[in-house]
């Protein structure tokens, strides 16, 4: 299936209803959500540095680009890609970078509002909102269709406006994102609240732990849950536990909770 194919089933999965797209942190992940049935996948900044020994907004422009090329040529489901800020800071920067993400073959990509600055830790009204337009523009001239995401940061930056957190998602609305994003909303109150300030356009919600469900944010009006760097977190727990085990008991216990190495050839095959 075309690039453009795929990024149009993204498109329609957002038209109504709500569904899950969870975040793989390399290829092996993304094949077997994949094979569980989600149908459509995220990638995880946060994830995809800690595999390579990384901290997170920590990884190279080239390392995301080929990350994203690896996991979009993995798998047949719609792969939307964790964008960061873009690895630049003006708008013109900004679009060549995103020009060349949406030639990895990803159905869609995200941007973020947050300026890695911690007196003042989001972008400049004004200037994030150039940003979306220069995407916007960016996308709409490559042509495959490529879906934007417009994410502004303040609930995970330590700006926890919900007032702020609206005036940018719908001036991001506005000026061309398809669809909205403020990671770090745990209240359904506020999750609510943004859908109807945004709407009709569609809205992802973050979910890290178990705060809410499925079928609340559903019934809330959301469209779209990802989980970020939650399930790289989880499988780094169990390994950790059981590594730990090891070196300071010497036992193996942790050891027999694994995946069959049968299932996983099975998988892989």
């Amino acid at each position: 299936m075309t690039p453009s194919k795929i990024a149009h089933r993204f498109h329609e999965l957002h038209r109504s209803g709500c569904f899950v797209s969870p975040n793989p942190w390399n290829v092996g992940s993304a094949i077997l959500l994949a094979q569980l049935g989600f149908k459509a996948i995220a990638t995880t900044s946060s994830g995809f540095a800690w595999s390579i020994g990384r901290r997170d907004n920590h990884i190279t422009l080239d390392e995301s680009l080929g990350h994203l090329r690896a996991m979009s040529a993995a798998v047949d489901v719609p792969v939307s890609a964790d964008f960061e800020g873009g690895f630049a800071i003006e708008p013109e920067g900004l679009a060549a970078n995103v020009t060349r993400a949406a030639g990895t073959g990803i159905a869609g990509l995200s941007i973020e509002d947050s300026s890695a600055d911690t007196a003042q830790p989001l972008f400049d009204f004004a200037l994030a909102v150039d940003r979306i337009r220069a995407v916007r523009r960016a996308l709409d001239d490559e042509g495959s269709g490529v879906f934007l995401t417009a994410r502004s940061e303040g609930f995970v930056a330590g700006r926890p406006d919900l007032r702020e957190t609206i005036r940018r998602l719908t001036a991001y609305a506005d000026a061309g994102a398809d669809c909205l994003f403020a990671p770090g909303l745990r209240s359904m109150a506020d999750i609510t609240e943004i859908v109807k300030a945004v709407a009709p356009k569609p809205v992802n919600v973050l979910v890290g732990s178990d705060f809410t469900t499925l079928a609340a944010l559903a019934d809330a009006g959301v469209r779209r849950i990802s989980v970020g760097g939650a399930l790289a977190r989880t499988a780094w727990a169990g390994f950790l536990r059981a590594a730990k085990e090891i070196v300071e008991h010497g036992t193996f216990t942790g050891l027999s909770s694994a995946t069959p190495s049968a299932e996983l050839e099975k998988a892989f095959d």
